[in-house]
């Protein structure tokens, strides 16, 4: 990263080892490291040394996740971006449905290799691991914002 800090880059290496792209990974890393309370896809550019195209897919796919939101900048037509307030928490909800098709997928498998055999026992302990997280993230959320908040 051109102008990042160590923290920043050892922060974006993190991210992508656990499954971001390594732009995306990137580009988060210089919003949640700047100083200013948001930066342009322009500052982004000059930050990192990236192309323009770059930046607007890593931005668009931070925002459909729910990571950083577009706001106002009185004076300026461009648009800027910032973390949003309470993204991990979103994050983590949209997590629900990453959890849901594992259980599934468990479930299934648990079907072809029959609940009696070694596969349907690991299987079957997949399933109850998923399961387990459907149940108790929502309220481990719910907890975290009620923090949050109080």
């Amino acid at each position: 990263m051109t102008a990042l800090s160590g923290p920043a880059e050892q922060l974006a290496l993190t991210l992508t080892q656990g499954g971001m792209q390594r732009m995306t990974a990137r580009v988060l890393a210089a919003l949640l490291f700047t100083q200013d309370e948001a930066m342009t896809a322009g500052d982004i550019i000059d930050a990192l040394g990236i192309s323009s195209g770059s930046v607007s897919t890593a931005l668009k796919s931070l925002s459909t996740v729910g990571l950083i939101e577009r706001v106002p900048a009185p004076g300026s037509r461009r648009d800027h971006f910032r973390v949003r307030e309470g993204a991990w928490a979103t994050l983590m909800s949209g997590q629900n449905a990453i959890v849901t098709v594992m259980r599934d997928a468990a479930e299934q498998g648990i079907r072809a290799a029959g609940a009696d055999s070694p596969a349907g026992r690991r299987l079957a302990e997949m399933r109850d691991f998923y399961d387990y997280l459907w149940r108790e993230l929502p309220a481990l959320i719910d907890r975290w914002q009620t923090r949050q908040v109080g």
